[in-house]
């Protein structure tokens, strides 16, 4: 059964942290929305334009994961939508898994919902973090970071936006081998650093 990821995008988002999850998560089959915070249209933070699946309500409490990108200013729209803040706390509580990447964390961490979580972000938005939540523990040595306990999964930045989406669904039971073949991941990563 497929799963439901909905990724909640902004104007000002950074279109490769946002559509990366889309495209990974429908070719590995799964129910992805792409749900707009205050439109259908989406303008990036590069200009891009793309159109929103649905627009943000009640039912984001529904789906196995909630994605959000970073890119400013879209990140900053995220942290401070009242609506999204409610719902994140009431997947929370309910032990649902959320997902933030680059500048997206800030969103989280304004909610309480980086409190006593291993987390990683753009470099410098931990500063911003750290002054909202005390217990947060920042890495900066992995591209992305699975705390189990708070059900958080976290990214880096936008070079990061693959591994990010393959993590989101192995956490959700999803098997990726296959696609990272196919795309070419797995060449990636064997050939980084050559």
């Amino acid at each position: 059964m497929a799963k439901k990821i909905a990724v909640v995008c902004a104007n000002g988002c950074e279109e490769i942290e946002a559509l990366t999850p889309v495209d990974v998560l429908r070719r590995l089959g799964q129910e992805v929305d792409i749900v707009g915070l205050s439109g259908q249209e989406i303008t990036g933070s590069h200009q891009i334009k793309f159109k929103a699946d649905r627009l943000l309500d009640a039912s984001l409490l529904d789906y196995d994961m909630v994605v959000l990108p970073g890119g400013l200013p879209g990140a900053d729209y995220l942290r401070d939508s009242e609506l999204l803040g409610d719902l994140l706390n009431q997947r929370h509580q309910a032990g649902k898994w959320n997902a933030a990447m680059c500048a997206g964390p800030k969103a989280l961490a304004k909610n309480g919902l980086l409190d006593d979580t291993d987390y990683t972000a753009y470099p410098e938005i931990d500063q911003e973090v750290a002054n909202q939540v005390k217990e947060a523990r920042f890495h900066d040595d992995q591209l992305v970071i699975v705390d189990q306990k708070q059900k958080v999964i976290t990214s880096r930045g936008p070079a990061t936006a693959l591994a990010y989406a393959y993590q989101i669904a192995q956490v959700l039971g999803i098997e990726t081998q296959s696609l990272e073949e196919g795309m070419l991941y797995t060449f990636l990563q064997a050939h980084i650093n050559d």
